[in-house]
């Protein structure tokens, strides 16, 4: 058996493992996830709450941005509080405050420390008991928290609406006046938020530790980080290390085995015939950039509603476009476009492959082009009419806003992607096909393309696992299914094949070693990948064995990146490898970056953050989006415009490029990226981390903190960083257009490269 057929078959036994696991791990959470009570009763027998209501309840918070505009269990927004939390903690304070002044006539401040400290641990005795009945599916509570349960309530229903007294919380939450303007759906609203609230704090029976392992942080209620939080912790920093040190060790063993290769005289690509079906892949870059520059404007819009909640430089936008609608698009459009560069450019490379056009792929193109179009503008149309409460909740869930975070899209809008993308896997599959079924050169990495293309077109299909009134804990399941595997996992394996496929067709690799190159890259990447999905389900009510597999397999997605210091190195000589290769030296510049970006943003920031005890305290702070940001436009988004740039050398062969402009829009992308992640992002999610350990999580998420003057100072430090990042949108824009607009043919013949380089 020779090396590329082992590594095939370690590959597919990799995979039917880890998913295997990761099934068994699904059915484990859905046994597990917190029960949902037919009915919420007091002692003396009222009925608080339904099933019914805390349903409706859910649907409300959905259909008016629900992650978008604060969180749940730490999932979504970081403006607004976590309701699980703001609601754990004002319960625990208005009882406190209530026996306090029934039993010593003060509220809770007031009194001594041990007399404090005997009604904390009353307190933490009573609401970490578990009343469910599951004869009777049934919650039971005295007629005190049952009274606190009321006052909150009240709390919510007023600030979900437009009264004089929540007006201050509105705007510091940046919530829009009305942002539920039916008093029945806020009461419903507030059973929804009672109910993720009474799963943090409510211990699962025979474990000690509540539904979501104790999170958030909550001194009253004696929510504290479970023992595995420490435990796997810990191993999960002994993986990374013996990992790196098992890949550093495989790297000095394998470099000396490179094969000797002399690149080309000339480019191999300019011999490519350019068809019809490649032609037309020039309208989704135009799209992409379109959604890009607007991607960018709707994150500076969403970014200053930190600073004035509800206007936007004096004006009161919110009430138009509120802040869980620009967000929900902003996000949204992150993943769209760099998902456009992606499937561009597999329409691109198919038939520059296999040198096969099959009938009507023109047709094809153009079709897939406008289907994307029609879901961009009704899946965001649809949002808007939902956001701003004008479409009713038994139209939401199917054409208005789901409310999970980079899953927003209604299920009407999700089935159009799935079809569309199902429409990309055959454009793709039938181009590459003749390169399949021929003795091909490139065959292994193209079987590899082939496959990650199926299991993008297929794996979207993730987002179709859920139903409106699916456990939070089984969407959060399917939802990562969707955000890490579909984005993080095949996208990464796609591109890993493009780009080792982009390098041999250059003539700067040996088949041999790109093939055994992008196979070990895949099953590296795979092995942490598949199960490190976990990560994301710490504290999304899910089991313990959630967190040791997750702590596990997420640390080894650390290791893959050590490699890339390697690759990205490699990839910095091939760039110089022959005169010819200025004319890539700007996709391969982008690739670079996302070497860098892989090592510091996915690497670097998010080992910070993955950690089961490092999670605890800061999930949903602003750590989050630094690694967020740094990896999703660091790394993807770089890689996306690459991929870009090398399909328009090839549209436009002829052309001399603006090297100027690029350089600038490089150069504007990373400092950009780095001043945002460096001046706003790290020291507010620092000091939100502090205030988490010392305060508990509600206080690190509250107006009194995220208002301070500090914060403000903080967030207005993101100028900068926005305006450079802006420019290097706007230069590429130029760029692109410039080509089309104004082709520069230089001074020599047609096909001459001589000019400003």
């Amino acid at each position: 058996m020779n090396s590329t057929r082992r590594l095939w078959l370690c590959l597919v036994l990799l995979l039917a493992a880890s998913f295997g696991t990761l099934l068994w791990t699904g059915d484990e959470i859905h046994r597990q996830a917190p029960p949902m009570p037919e009915r919420v009763v007091s002692t003396d027998g009222k009925v608080l709450y339904t099933r019914a209501d805390i349903e409706k309840g859910r649907q409300v918070w959905q259909s008016f941005g629900g992650m978008q505009l604060g969180s749940i269990w730490g999932h979504g927004g970081y403006v607004a509080p976590d309701w699980s939390a703001d609601w754990l903690h004002r319960e625990a304070m208005t009882l406190l405050d209530r026996w306090a002044l029934r039993e010593d006539r003060g509220n809770y401040d007031s009194l001594s420390a041990e007399r404090r400290a005997a009604l904390r641990g009353r307190l933490e005795a009573g609401m970490r008991r578990n009343t469910y009945d599951p004869a009777r599916r049934a919650i039971t509570v005295d007629q005190d928290r049952a009274a606190a349960i009321a006052s909150v309530s009240g709390h919510y229903q007023s600030l979900f609406g437009n009264e004089a007294a929540t007006a201050g919380l509105r705007e510091a939450y940046a919530m829009k006046n009305d942002t539920v303007p039916d008093a029945r759906h806020r009461e419903a609203l507030s059973a929804f938020f009672w109910w993720t609230a009474w799963a943090t704090v409510t211990e699962r029976p025979d474990s000690g530790i509540s539904y979501t392992s104790n999170w958030p942080s909550e001194p009253l209620v004696g929510n504290k980080p479970p023992a595995s939080t420490f435990v796997w912790s810990a191993f999960s920093v002994l993986f990374v290390i013996a990992g790196i040190a098992l890949l550093g060790w495989h790297h000095a063993v394998s470099d000396g085995r490179r094969e000797e290769h002399l690149p080309p005289e000339t480019d191999p690509m300019r011999a490519l015939v350019i068809t019809p079906s490649m032609k037309a892949v020039g309208k989704y870059f135009w799209l992409l950039l379109g959604m890009f520059l607007l991607q960018i404007l709707l994150g500076s819009i969403t970014a200053h509603y930190q600073i004035e909640g509800q206007r936007q430089y004096g004006m009161n936008l919110s009430e138009v476009l509120p802040y869980a609608l620009t967000r929900t698009w902003h996000t949204q459009l992150a993943v769209l476009w760099i998902a456009t560069a992606w499937l561009a450019t597999g329409l691109y490379m198919a038939p520059a492959i296999s040198g096969h056009e099959p009938r009507f792929q023109r047709l094809g193109v153009n079709i897939l082009w406008v289907c994307l179009l029609l879901i961009v503008v009704g899946a965001f149309s649809g949002q808007w009419f939902a956001v701003m409460q004008k479409l009713g909740l038994e139209h939401n869930f199917w054409f208005g806003h789901q409310g999970w975070e980079y899953a927003d899209m209604g299920r009407f809008w999700q089935w159009f992607l799935f079809i569309g993308l199902l429409l990309w896997l055959t454009l793709v599959g039938r181009s590459l096909w003749p390169a399949l079924r021929e003795d091909h050169p490139s065959r292994s990495i193209v079987a590899l393309l082939f496959l990650a293309t199926v299991a993008i077109g297929l794996f979207y299909g993730a987002a179709l696992m859920w139903d409106e009134h699916t456990s939070l804990s089984m969407v959060e399941y399917w939802r990562w299914w969707l955000v890490h595997l579909w984005v993080e996992g095949f996208f990464e394996v796609f591109a890993s094949a493009v780009l080792a496929i982009i390098f041999v067709r250059l003539g700067l690799m040996p088949v041999k070693t790109a093939t055994t190159a992008v196979l070990f890259a895949t099953i590296i990447f795979m092995a942490g990948g598949v199960l490190g999905t976990l990560h994301h389900l710490y504290f999304s009510g899910t089991p313990t064995a959630v967190i040791a597999i997750g702590a596990s397999f997420s640390a080894l997605e650390v290791v893959p990146l050590a490699y890339l210091g390697f690759e990205a190195y490699h990839h910095y000589r091939l760039g110089h490898a022959t005169p010819w290769m200025r004319r890539y030296r700007w996709p391969v510049m982008f690739f670079l970056a996302v070497s860098f970006w892989n090592l510091v943003g996915a690497g670097l920031l998010g080992f910070l953050i993955n950690p089961p005890l490092s999670l605890y305290y800061m999930q949903g702070l602003n750590l989050t989006p630094l690694h967020g940001h740094t990896a999703l436009f660091g790394v993807y988004g770089m890689l996306g415009i690459g991929l870009v740039l090398f399909c328009l050398r090839g549209l436009k062969p002829a052309l001399v490029w603006n090297d100027r402009l690029l350089q600038i829009s490089f150069w504007s992308f990373n400092i950009g990226l780095a001043l945002m992640a460096v001046l706003t992002l790290l020291p507010i999610g620092t000091l939100q981390l502090l205030a988490a350990v010392n305060h508990g999580y509600w206080y690190a998420r509250s107006a009194e903190f995220m208002q301070r003057p500090l914060i403000d100072t903080l967030i207005w430090m993101r100028v900068p960083g926005d305006v450079v990042f802006t420019i290097g949108a706007i230069t590429l824009t130029w760029f692109v257009a410039s080509l089309w607009i104004k082709p520069n043919r230089g001074d020599g013949e047609v096909g001459d490269d001589s000019g400003p380089t």
